[in-house]
């Protein structure tokens, strides 16, 4: 077809170019058609050549957006890459600065700070419920004796065992912390004195057969403590107070035992 086409125009310039057909009525017509046809092939020709060069601009353009597109798409990702991680960081960040603001740097154990934010809502589900909960008051029985032959360094690692042995013998239910240099506080939920002085003795014994290595020495150690299950009539302060006067009562006792607070 497309030869046939070729031939085509091939051929009718020539007989355009034909004297005899000069003379017909049909070359007039025919001239003007082909010169037509000629002038709307340039134009089609031009109209080609200016839609490949928008064909070619709109592929440039394109592919510039794509590349572009796919930059910005690599530069996102690295920005979410870079973000996961920080928020990955500020993550771990929150929760050393919460347990830093709730543990006790040198144990482990709960600090103050936690003690009293449990001790207060456990003194609420009293009110509201008539729950019973205990509170003992420990502490180690002439521990400067300890610092002060032994140096600061050996009375640590004491303390770090002593907190070892309280968080084992203690139950799932209770919390124990430390109240403050060699003071601990133990907080024993849904308990009366009589179960809460079955644990506190186990405490204490426990603690009794703890020893620790200086050199070639073993240092043993012994713990008083003091007992008492809150009152109605007592905010957790009060039971704190008879808890920590039953202490002192232990030590005037002889040390290395437990006494109950009287009820009331």
């Amino acid at each position: 077809m497309k030869g046939n086409k070729e031939d085509l125009e091939a051929q009718i310039p020539r007989l355009l170019e034909q004297t005899e057909l000069q003379q017909s009525p049909l070359y007039a017509p025919l001239n003007e058609l082909w010169s037509a046809h000629q002038d709307l092939a340039r134009r089609i020709d031009r109209i080609s050549h200016i839609s490949d060069g928008f064909q070619s601009m709109a592929r440039q353009r394109e592919q510039s957006l794509t590349e572009r597109l796919n930059k910005q798409l690599r530069q996102l990702e690295k920005v979410a890459r870079i973000s996961d991680r920080y928020q990955n960081m500020m993550r771990d960040l929150n929760e050393a600065l919460r347990e830093a603001s709730t543990h006790d740097a040198l144990t482990g154990l709960g600090n103050r700070r936690l003690l009293v934010d449990r001790l207060k809502k456990e003194a609420e589900r009293f009110i509201r419920y008539q729950r019973p909960f205990s509170i003992a008051m420990l502490d180690v029985d002439h521990f400067k004796s300890i610092n002060d032959r032994y140096g600061h360094e050996v009375g640590d690692g004491a303390l770090i065992e002593l907190a070892r042995v309280l968080d084992a013998e203690i139950r799932d239910s209770d919390l124990c912390g430390r109240w403050g240099g060699e003071e601990f506080l133990i907080l024993l939920p849904e308990t009366g004195t009589p179960e809460a002085t079955l644990v506190m003795e186990r405490v204490r014994s426990a603690v009794e057969r703890l020893t620790i290595r200086v050199q070639d020495e073993s240092v043993g150690m012994t713990v008083s403590i003091g007992i008492a299950q809150h009152s109605p009539n007592n905010s957790y302060s009060d039971t704190i107070s008879q808890a920590d006067h039953a202490l002192l009562e232990a030590k005037r006792g002889g040390r290395n035992q437990l006494h109950t607070a009287t009820a009331g």
